[in-house]
């Protein structure tokens, strides 16, 4: 019994995490709390994890539950967004700015504010898939245990923030429909998102496709949505599943963080996001004073969170899903593209310098 309670299995690390999780969500659902099934789980996880608790994430399972957005995003592609894309091409050109712009700020902030070293500075500063920018930035040097500190605190906070910027200042309503319940969506529409889900996400792995999990679905019911075989999104319990996962994922990141790490490299986190906040607020105003897009739509769009996170708040608050995640590829390709070689230059000029 000693081994087991010093040395907890994983299945043991688990199933604490689940039950934490659906505390999370019942005292948020009886609380009438906004998101529940999101903000749930995320809170008490996260709150476990600073106490040291003995928790796991779950895996597989939660990179599953991201191909139920993945098949929500896609099931949004219809010709009509094809009839929108003319007029979101000028927004979507203000994105390489914005990337600009966040790295010209959070390079030398972390640099010079928190004194990271450059490749750590620059892969932390950057917008674009936690994952991408953790290998990305390993690769070329970088510390690894601060970069999935400083972008899972950035999706923390922008998950955590989104929210209240949405309801305060945009006048969002976070009680749009998630969708209908299962029993009432035709079975082989079901089964056609089931294997879209699957086949998308496991072929976009074995193709190397970046955030295969969510694009690979996407993708493929996308096709299927053009093709007249999909007129609607995932039944309402597997988008909450989804929330459900995602929101442990988020808290669970924080797992084994020190003090140390708290008050220097997620205290750096924290700061960094608040900034990110403010010139998304700045690029979401010129976007509506230019009337090309509506403010809930423009904030959800260059709000620098993860796909999967953005998805979410874009069902929960009736954003245009399409206009949403074209911005947010946009800027996640640009940054994967981009960001090995702009790293370069800068590294070459830094060392230059010195």
């Amino acid at each position: 019994m000693p081994t087991l309670l010093n040395s907890p299995s994983l299945m043991t690390k688990r199933a604490l995490t689940f039950g934490l999780a659906v505390l999370g969500t019942s005292v948020f659902w009886a609380l009438n709390l906004p998101l529940p099934f999101l903000f749930g789980p995320m809170s008490a996880c996260l709150i476990a994890a600073l106490a040291h608790a003995p928790m796991e994430g779950f895996g597989q399972v939660s990179v599953a539950a991201r191909t139920i957005l993945g098949v929500a995003v896609g099931a949004s592609i219809t010709p009509d967004l094809f009839v929108q894309l003319p007029k979101m091409a000028s927004s979507i050109l203000l994105v390489p700015f914005f990337i600009l712009l966040i790295a010209m700020v959070g390079v030398p902030f972390f640099r010079k504010v928190w004194g990271f070293d450059p490749k750590t500075a620059f892969y932390a500063a950057m917008p674009g898939g936690l994952q991408d920018m953790i290998i990305f930035g390993t690769e070329a040097g970088a510390n690894p245990r601060t970069l999935s500190l400083i972008h899972g605190t950035r999706v923390l906070i922008i998950v955590t923030l989104a929210p209240v910027f949405l309801t305060v200042f945009y006048d969002a309503d976070l009680t749009n429909p998630i969708g209908q319940p299962a029993r009432d969506l035709p079975i082989h529409e079901l089964a056609l998102m089931l294997v879209a889900a699957v086949i998308g996400w496991k072929g976009g792995e074995r193709i190397g496709l970046f955030g295969a999990s969510i694009l690979g679905p996407m993708i493929l019911t996308a096709a299927l949505s053009l093709g007249d075989f999909i007129h609607t999104r995932p039944p309402r319990e597997a988008i909450l599943a989804a929330q459900f996962f995602i929101g442990c994922a988020i808290g669970v990141k924080f797992v084994g963080v020190t003090w140390t790490e708290l008050r220097r490299v997620v205290a750096a986190g924290f700061t960094y996001v608040i900034v990110l906040a403010v010139l998304a607020a700045v690029f979401t105003a010129l976007v509506t004073t230019l009337g090309l897009g509506h403010p809930v739509e423009a904030f959800l769009a260059f709000a620098p969170g993860g796909q999967a996170e953005m998805t979410v708040l874009a069902i929960v608050s009736g954003a245009d899903l399409g206009f949403v995640i074209t911005h947010h590829l946009t800027r996640i390709v640009l940054v994967i593209i981009g960001a090995p070689i702009a790293a370069n230059l800068i590294l070459k000029g830094t060392q230059n310098r010195d």
